[in-house]
């Protein structure tokens, strides 16, 4: 099992930025993967970033160029830089970890959420 904590969300006006932080109680060995999703009120959650255990990146197109994600393999934390908010970028963020046991089999993980509120 692993346990995932995020941290850092809040409350940011338009144009503000925040970090969101994430960690993992263990390491993690083999293939991975660590994302976020976000989900707003009334709306599935969806992909923001994720970031692999070989350091791929991949973005949802409303946050390129303003979101980055990194990841710490020594530390088994995952951030998420987020610049020049918007109101639509208000949701409830999960970290997600999805490990590759086998060809057959991934296992997921989630955090419990962070609110992030981008409102003036």
């Amino acid at each position: 099992q692993v346990q995932l904590v995020e941290s850092g969300g809040g409350l940011v006006q338009p144009e503000g930025s925040l970090r969101l932080s994430c960690a993992a109680s263990r390491r993690v060995t083999g293939p991975y993967a660590m994302a976020w999703y976000r989900q707003a009120p009334g709306k599935q959650r969806e992909l923001v970033a994720s970031v692999t255990s070989g350091g791929g990146t991949n973005y949802a197109d409303s946050v390129k160029g303003r979101f980055t994600i990194s990841r710490d393999s020594a530390k088994n934390t995952v951030s998420l830089r987020m610049n020049s908010l918007k109101p639509e970028d208000t949701a409830v963020y999960y970290c997600n970890l999805n490990v590759v046991l086998n060809s057959n089999t991934r296992v997921n993980y989630w955090g419990q959420g962070t609110q992030v509120t981008v409102s003036s």
